[in-house]
């Protein structure tokens, strides 16, 4: 799981989502095969929830990596982005974990 926050002077959106920060998301992850962009209600509100796959990075031991279902929610509220990133192998079954983790995100 990551989280990251930034400023941002408007609100995203899902072309915006799509089109310039997915492309970076790309450039950056090995074996990236892209999903959907969608816009889902958590607890804190609308969010912009993005699926993908992706290598996972390599393992510190063994040197292998795995291919992983990602799922990339941004969070907006007041000019500030939070992007939460949460991340697992293939076919693992996080769908109650991973809402659970984005229905606790909120804002102070």
């Amino acid at each position: 799981m990551t989280i990251e926050a930034k400023k941002a002077t408007t609100a995203p959106t899902l072309a915006s989502v799509t089109k310039a920060e997915m492309a970076q998301v790309q450039a950056s992850s090995p074996g990236y095969q892209a999903g959907e962009t969608t816009e889902v209600t958590r607890s804190s509100g609308p969010v912009i929830l993005t699926t993908y796959k992706a290598d996972s990075a390599p393992n510190p031991v063994t040197g292998k990596s795995v291919h992983d279902d990602v799922q990339r929610y941004v969070y907006y509220k007041a000019g500030t982005e939070v992007v939460l990133t949460l991340s697992g192998p293939v076919g693992a079954d996080n769908v109650d974990p991973w809402k659970k983790i984005t229905d606790s995100f909120s804002w102070s």
